[in-house]
This record gives structure tokens, sequence and C-alpha cells, in this order.
């Protein structure tokens, strides 16, 4: 699903250029170098850690800033299967909700996404279109992502917005001064590490199980402790 969704965004990026895979032992400031050897002045870099988290850095290189996200909810174009459709390679026209501009660090974030995103007018690889959407929200502390086609119903002739995909959401750990490195410009209090989670969920279980087991103990406790009661009628038919 990473895959898929790096390859989804590829195609949203007509003036990016694809790199091959970093080695786990190369520091990511070597991504200033690679921008610096192909003349971009910005970087999008995927980290995927035990094959179950994808972290996103977003950078301006080589002096920065740069951001790092969290990728939560991630639903690629393929698996989504919506009716919205543009051409390929065609400009964007980037909107951003309000509440970017309402805090210091959302309005660096915007910045920072529009450098990235926007398809620079005139680039040799751009179509001279604008018929799609790239839309920011954010909401309950995380950026959502949505990729809309700009179509034309043909019975009214109206202008509509035809979801095309792909789906994920950002959520905010650290922003920091230079490319990949430097001084912490912002640090969300709110977030909280995968492995946190899963630890959190792992221990529920545990607690679940703990209780399930001494409820068991306490049954046969109970069972052996209880006394039984006589029957009056056992020597009868002796």
């Amino acid at each position: 699903r990473f895959r898929h969704l790096m390859g989804d965004l590829s195609k949203l990026l007509p003036h990016g250029a694809k790199e091959a895979k970093l080695e786990s032992k190369d520091r990511p400031n070597t991504i200033n170098e690679i921008a610096e050897i192909r003349g971009c002045n910005g970087a999008v870099y995927f980290e995927a850690r035990k094959h179950k988290d994808l972290y996103m850095w977003i950078a301006r290189t080589p002096n920065g800033p740069s951001a790092k996200f969290l990728v939560q909810s991630i639903h690629t174009a393929a698996e989504l299967k919506f009716t919205g459709n543009h051409l390929l390679f065609s400009r964007p026209f980037l909107v951003f909700d309000s509440a970017f501009d309402s805090l210091p660090h959302l309005q660096l974030l915007k910045e920072m996404l529009q450098q990235t995103f926007g398809t620079p007018k005139g680039h040799r690889k751009s179509k001279p279109f604008v018929d799609h959407t790239i839309c920011f929200y954010y909401l309950d502390g995380h950026i959502w992502f949505r990729n809309y086609q700009i179509a034309k119903t043909e019975a009214t002739g109206e202008t509509a917005l035809v979801e095309v995909g792909p789906r994920f959401c950002l959520n905010l750990h650290r922003i920091f001064a230079g490319a990949f490195e430097g001084a912490t410009l912002y640090s969300n209090s709110d977030y909280v590490s995968p492995n946190v989670v899963r630890a959190r969920e792992k221990l529920a279980k545990s607690t679940k199980y703990q209780a399930r087991t001494e409820a068991q103990k306490e049954s046969i406790l109970r069972k052996q402790t209880m006394p039984k009661p006589q029957n009056p009628f056992a020597g009868v038919f002796k």
C-alpha cells in the first residue's frame, strides 16, 4: 500500500523527479545532495518503519525548513475506485482550509505544501490545463488530503467536484529549522508514537486476560471451599 500511495503522489507531481531507495544506514540529509544533483529545491521523503508505519518528510532543500508527518488512514486511488478522472500531469488548483491562517505553524505548513504540490506554470512535463483540485483540510489536529476532478454536469452545466483519490491523513510530528535536521521550530504535543499506541493496546489486552484468569481461579477456589449439602436419603437403600 505504501508503494501504491507513493505512485499516486508522483502522478500528481509532474515537476518531481523520482529517486532510488535510500539505505537504512544513510542519513536523511543525504537527500540534500541528491536534490542538488537533480536541480531540485524541495524534497518529499517517505520513511517506512516495521512495515507498519509510514512517515513523510516535506523539506525545502538545502537550507530548510522541513516537517515530519505520520501518514494515517491511507487509501490509494486504485482501491477507492472513484469515478473521477483527470488528465495526467495537469496543473492542480490548491485549496486550503481557513484554519491554516489561524496559527503560525499552520501558516508555515501551508507555504511548504504550496511550494511542494503546486506545479510551476509552463513546466515542461505539465499539461496546460487545470482540471483537478488538491484540497488540504485541518481537522482534529490532522491535515486531511483529498484530490477532486473539476467536472461539469451534462444536465445543468454546473461545475461539480468528483473525487479521484488518493486519500490520507497527515499527523504532524515536528517542524525543523533545517532540511531533515536542525533546531525544532514546533513540536506537536498531541502526537503519540505508533509504538506507544500498540503498547497500550497490548497492555489493555493483557489486563483483560489477567482479569479473566483471576476470575477463573476465584471460581475454582469458591467451588472447593463451598460446603457440600448432605443427602438425608443417602443410606436408605444400603
